[in-house]
Formats: C-alpha cells, sequence, structure tokens
C-alpha cells in the first residue's frame, strides 16, 4: 500500500518570500505597518504643531486658553518672534546664538565623519599590527559616560599634559572668540567611538572582489577610498551625520561647560535655558524661541531622509 504525500505547486512557492529579507520587506510593507507607523507620526507631530500655534498667538491668549482654541478664534501675531530674535535684553538676541550653534554643529559634524571613515577604512581593509586590539578598544570606548570625560577634558584644555614634570602640550590659553575649537574637539572625541563603529560596519561589508580588482589596476589605499569606498557609504555617512546634527545641535552639557555662557560662544540651547530660568512665565517668547530651535533640525532630517533610511537598513537584512 502506498501513501499519497501532499505536494506543493511551483507556482505557489514561487510566490512566497524565499529570503530573511524579503519577508521584513513584506511587513514593512503590511497594512498593519502602515497604519502603525501613520498613528506613531500623528503623535509625534502634535506636540510640534502646538508649538508653532502657540509661537505665534498673542501673549494674553497663550496664558488663558490652550493652543487648540486657536481655531475657534484665530489671532496671529509674529511679536513673539520679532522679540525672541531681535530684541535686545534679557529675551532677545536669539539669532546670533542660532550663528553661534551653526558654527559648533557644522564643524562637530564634519570632523568625526572625516577622521571616523578613514580609521573605519583603515581598521576594514588594512592589515596592520594590532588592528583588532584597536578596533576592540574603539568599540569598548562606547560605554564610557560622557560625564566621566568632562573634567579630564577640561583639565587637558586648562592645563595641558604634564607628564613626569614636563610639559608634553600646553594649555589651551583661548579667548572667548576661539572657544568654538574646545566644542569642536570635545564633541568629535565623543562622537569618534560610535562613528569609527558605524562606519567599519559598512566598510567591511564591501566586495572583497571590488576592493582587489582596484589594487590591481593599480590603484593605491587613498585613490579606493576617495574613488570607491566614499559613494558607496554615502548612507551610512548620512545617517551618523543626521544623528550627531541633533546631539551636537540639541547639546547644553558640553556646551555650557566649554563654550561657557558667554555671546560670543554659547549656542541656543544655553540661551534657551536661561530664558526658561528667568522667564518661565513668559510662555510666548519660550514657543517662538523652542520653535526656532527645531526648525533647522527638522529641514537636516527632511532634506536627507532618504539617505537615512537607506543607512539604516543597509547591511541590516541579507538575502
Amino acid at each position: 500500500m502506498t501513501t499519497a504525500t501532499p505536494t506543493v505547486g511551483v507556482g505557489a512557492q514561487a510566490t512566497e518570500p524565499t529570503t530573511r529579507g524579503a519577508r521584513v520587506r513584506k511587513r514593512l510593507n503590511s497594512r498593519t505597518a502602515t497604519l502603525v507607523s501613520i498613528v506613531i507620526a500623528v503623535l509625534w507631530t502634535i506636540p510640534t504643531f502646538g508649538l508653532f500655534i502657540s509661537s505665534i498667538r498673542p501673549e494674553n491668549e497663550i496664558k488663558t486658553t490652550g493652543w487648540w482654541t486657536f481655531f475657534s478664534n484665530p489671532q496671529i501675531t509674529l511679536e513673539n518672534y520679532q522679540e525672541v530674535l531681535f530684541s535686545r535684553g534679557s529675551s532677545g538676541q536669539l539669532a546670533s546664538y542660532f550663528i553661534n550653534s551653526l558654527a559648533i554643529t557644522i564643524p562637530s559634524v564634519l570632523f568625526p565623519l572625516a577622521f571616523a571613515s578613514l580609521a573605519a577604512y583603515a581598521l576594514a581593509w588594512m592589515n596592520f599590527k594590532g588592528r583588532d586590539w584597536v578596533y576592540i578598544g574603539i568599540f569598548a570606548l562606547q560605554i564610557v559616560p560622557l560625564q566621566m570625560a568632562l573634567v579630564p577634558l577640561l583639565r587637558f584644555f586648562s592645563t595641558g599634559v604634564t607628564v613626569a614634570g614636563v610639559q608634553i602640550m600646553p594649555a589651551w590659553d583661548l579667548v572667548d572668540e576661539q572657544k568654538f575649537a574646545q566644542v569642536w574637539f570635545a564633541h568629535t572625541c565623543f562622537a569618534l567611538p560610535f562613528a569609527v563603529f558605524l562606519l567599519h560596519n559598512f566598510i567591511s561589508q564591501l566586495p572583497g572582489d571590488l576592493m582587489e580588482a582596484a589594487r590591481v589596476d593599480g590603484a593605491t589605499h587613498p585613490k579606493i577610498f576617495r574613488t570607491i569606498v566614499l559613494p558607496l557609504i554615502t548612507p551610512a555617512l548620512a545617517a551618523f551625520g543626521i544623528f550627531q546634527f541633533l546631539w551636537v545641535w540639541n547639546d547644553l552639557l558640553v556646551a555650557l561647560i566649554f563654550a561657557g555662557g558667554g555671546d560670543e560662544t554659547a549656542p541656543m540651547t544655553v540661551r534657551l535655558a536661561e530664558l526658561a530660568g528667568t522667564r518661565g512665565n513668559e510662555w510666548q517668547r519660550l514657543t517662538a524661541g523652542a520653535f526656532v530651535s527645531i526648525v533647522v533640525p527638522l529641514v537636516v532630517f527632511l532634506s536627507l531622509q532618504r539617505f537615512f533610511v537607506r543607512g539604516l537598513l543597509a547591511g541590516s537584512v541579507k538575502g
């Protein structure tokens, strides 16, 4: 006696996702995932929308009614932005702090990207003694809390480095206008471990045959890095750049310690903290200042969104 074994049609098998990547993409494109994404987007957008509405309402309306009542009795004014950005005094001149934030953030993003991409390439495709231990050490630095390095780094800036009574590196005796260098150095140091780890994961996954073919054609490491590696890791660079930009732009602790509270070097976060501490009851200025501070991160994220998504998904699934 023979028993019939069930068979599965070839066409049915062909329609099923055969790889892990296909299954993940199918789940992400499902209606449930889309609905959940829309709900999360709405929940995250409502506070920002309410902040914007509050920033353009008159002072008496903000202090007496909620922002949602704006639609029943709309009253719009730009006086809040004018006072915060341009008026002189304890509640204004936010525009100069806005420029300081840009002067701090842009180099603090570019320096880690440049150094980390070079280090990641060297750790991934250059053979030298102790390479694995160097990578392990960089990876381990990610668990060191930022707060533990603040005092040693501040002492390094103020007194320099002395070994056996001999000063091998002088102190950074900078005036207020030059203290941007301290903030750049601090943010670069704090960002390098994660940046090297992230970019190394992308660079190490590049096809080895591609690198070998470039070497056969006589390409040196600088040329391979410039013409082959950099174009291929653009999504990873953009993903880290967005993370670093948001971190530095919203940072208060590092800027307050190394840039100080002077008008020449303090960023917007320091100014907003002063407004919240001394004028916490003037909500119209706080809302206007807070919305100004989030405009640039929103523009950066939306303009680099496609690179950001590609950078997060690249290398996460295979198949």
